[in-house]
């Protein structure tokens, strides 16, 4: 196996070089600054043995070791924890632990040095040379230049000169897609789920997250001024009480909801360094475990309404409700958790149909508007709510009738989902064309040059050896250049 390193100029897109490769073969990796959720307790982490980290007897000594955090920022919460470094060294012990049982991987490291301290450079080192005995490494480095050059088997050389060519070890002018396909070789890790990835996520998400104590601090806070202020009201105040529930509801999962970008980003670096064995199940996970923190708090806001006004007790009223509540909070939880959208992004689209149900849906304004903008209020749950009120629904244009409004009510709520839904639909199919293209410009590189390279990077051995996805790559090559040495004897 080899060890490569990517060496440059600082901008020269080393890191891009990185990314690149990581696209190319979704091989494990490790960024230079990788995200992990910091309420995290290190012990909890499935499968994996801290007394291993060179730091941690330390924990041990003081009898702190069960409670230690990973520590770091999230959501702009701090949580006291490892330092950077220590981070670092976890991360990478995690993946040497994972791959234990596994062989010729590819392993991407960004920078594994930085915020490393010079006492534990030589442990990082020990580790390379252990993974190197049954993976590929390519690594990108800044720090310890010497040392690691010195382990290398391999130099690619980047430049900002021209971005299109590399360098490999004397080889000049190499194309630089080239390059990354030729090292981007080897076999997909073999995740292995079990009951521990469930318990992993309880303890993460809901006994160590202090976000769900904070929700229900501020709801109980906030339920509780409502039922002071509106205590007794009447009934011609049912719009009026209703509303404020709702806006209660929503700014009580609204923080949540925000988070969910960084959890998100923060989960794919994870599953990238092997921390957790399934990205998909984690999406899931969170996504019950967000919907049914609105269905919580919506039979929060039924009971406190029905606590301080009469009239609203029967079960349709908590349907209403919540699905109200749905179609103001599932398009963070889509936007946030299954897309790429960056927290800006998924706090102005999210925020949206918020925006829209006020100046749109009528409840505000009944009757008011223009012609062709009061149509719109049929795209609203919030009309279809208000329809169904004592007293109000009277004031509201339109309404269907009583048998079928609560159908409309909850189509229109989902209609959010449904439109995420039609846009996945169109984006896995780019994506798969996307894909195609990649593979066709692949195969179109997979000629005697781009074998040499392989050969320059891995030797002829190795590349008998590899048994990696897609294998055309290499195997192609291999008995091209078999019947050449046939037809040659």
């Amino acid at each position: 196996m080899t060890l490569t390193t990517v060496v440059g100029s600082s901008g020269s897109g080393k890191t891009t070089f990185l990314n690149d490769v990581y696209k190319s073969n979704k091989c494990i990796y490790i960024r230079q600054y990788h995200l992990i959720r910091p309420y995290m307790t290190v012990t909890k982490i499935p499968n994996f043995d801290p007394t291993k980290l060179p730091f941690w007897d330390i924990y041990v000594r003081e009898e702190t070791a069960d409670g230690i955090k990973v520590g770091g920022t999230m959501a702009g919460e701090f949580t006291a924890g490892l330092s950077g470094g220590q981070r670092k060294l976890l991360l990478f012990e995690l993946i040497c632990q994972r791959t234990q049982g596994q062989s010729e991987l590819l392993i991407a490291l960004d920078e594994p040095f930085a915020g490393v301290t010079d006492d534990f450079v030589p442990h990082l080192v020990e580790r390379l040379n252990e993974l190197r005995k049954k993976h590929n490494i390519i690594l990108v480095t800044n720090d310890h230049v010497q040392t690691l050059t010195e382990l290398a088997d391999n130099t690619i050389t980047v430049s900002a000169v021209d971005r299109t060519k590399v360098q490999v070890n004397d080889l000049e002018g190499v194309d630089r897609q080239r390059s990354i396909f030729a090292l981007s070789i080897g076999d997909e890790f073999n995740h292995t789920s079990s009951s521990d990835d469930l318990k992993f996520f309880l303890d993460v998400e809901i006994f160590s997250n202090q976000a769900l104590i904070g929700i229900f601090i501020f709801s109980l806070f906030s339920f509780g001024c409502l039922t002071m202020a509106y205590w007794d009201s009447d009934t011609d105040q049912t719009a009026l009480v209703v509303v404020a529930g709702n806006i209660i509801a929503y700014f009580c999962i609204n923080p949540y909801l925000l988070a969910l970008v960084e959890w998100r980003n923060a989960m794919e670096e994870e599953a990238e360094a092997l921390l957790h064995s399934s990205k998909s199940m984690n999406r899931v996970l969170k996504t019950s475990l967000t919907v049914f923190l609105v269905f919580i708090i919506s039979w929060a806001e039924f009971g406190i309404i029905n606590a301080v006004i009469n009239g609203l007790d029967d079960i349709k009223f908590w349907v209403a409700m919540f699905f109200d509540s749905a179609s103001l909070t599932f398009p963070f939880i889509c936007l946030g958790i299954y897309t790429k959208l960056d927290f800006a992004s998924v706090q102005i689209l999210g925020s949206l149909p918020f925006l829209l149900m006020i100046f749109f849906s009528t409840t505000f304004s009944p009757g008011a508007g223009l012609a062709g903008v009061k149509v719109l209020r049929y795209l609203f749950s919030r009309f279809y709510f208000w329809c169904m009120l004592p007293d109000v629904g009277d004031d509201m244009e339109g309404c269907p009738a009583s048998d079928i409004n609560m159908l409309y009510l909850i189509l229109s709520a989902l209609l959010g989902l449904f439109m995420f839904l039609f846009y996945e639909l169109i984006a896995a199919i780019r994506s798969k064309s996307k894909n195609l293209e990649h593979v066709q410009l692949r195969e179109s590189m997979q000629d005697q040059e781009f074998h040499q390279l392989q050969v320059t990077l891995y030797g002829e051995k190795a590349l008998r050896k590899f048994n990696h996805l897609g294998s055309s790559v290499h195997s192609k090559m291999s008995d091209k250049t078999g019947s050449e040495r046939i037809e040659e004897a």
